[in-house]
């Protein structure tokens, strides 16, 4: 059974389409900028802004909304999202807002209607923690972490990389 998504359009995005699947593949729905029509925003390099997207959400019980970038305005614009991918809690029932930050060189232009953002649902494992010692060596990783097993591929027909590779090797 596929859940329901419940949307509401706020004053100032009434007349925008409502979010939706680009393809029949897609996972995540595109989320629209809501800034005025005859006031862009206009993105500097290096700056971020709050972008408003007209809409507010009742995601079912159990479910998450990830706000995500757009491969298209990384590559072409260097605008990204400041955090990504954000996270809209179930219970949250505000306007979705949309952190664009721009890494670019140049102004970007944030228009009316324009695609920003993508918005995937998402089940949510909630956990119980139990606090108890933990002894790093108990697995082959230990603490290797932030690029330990380096940049190269693995070997042809292996399945991880050798834990004895440099954490500096290229």
């Amino acid at each position: 059974m596929t859940p329901e998504l419940l949307v509401e359009r706020l004053p100032h995005g009434r007349d925008l389409p409502l979010p939706a699947y680009a393809t029949e593949g897609a996972a995540g729905l595109d989320l629209l900028a809501a800034v005025p029509a005859d006031r862009p925003l206009a993105l500097a390099p290096g700056e971020r802004a709050l972008v408003p997207t007209g809409i507010r959400l009742a995601l079912p019980p159990g479910y998450e909304g990830q706000v995500r970038p757009r491969s298209g305005l990384a590559l072409r614009h260097g605008v990204t999202l400041a955090n990504s991918p954000g996270t809209i809690d179930s219970d949250y029932r505000g306007e979705i807002g949309v952190i664009l930050i721009n890494l670019g060189h140049s102004t970007f232009l944030v228009e009316r209607g324009m695609r920003i953002a993508q918005l995937v649902i998402a089940p949510v494992v909630r956990v119980r923690l139990r606090e108890d010692r933990l002894d790093p060596a108990a697995t082959g990783r230990a603490e290797g972490g932030f690029g330990s097993t380096g940049l190269e591929p693995p070997p042809a027909g292996t399945d991880s990389v050798p834990l004895s590779r440099s954490p500096n090797s290229r």
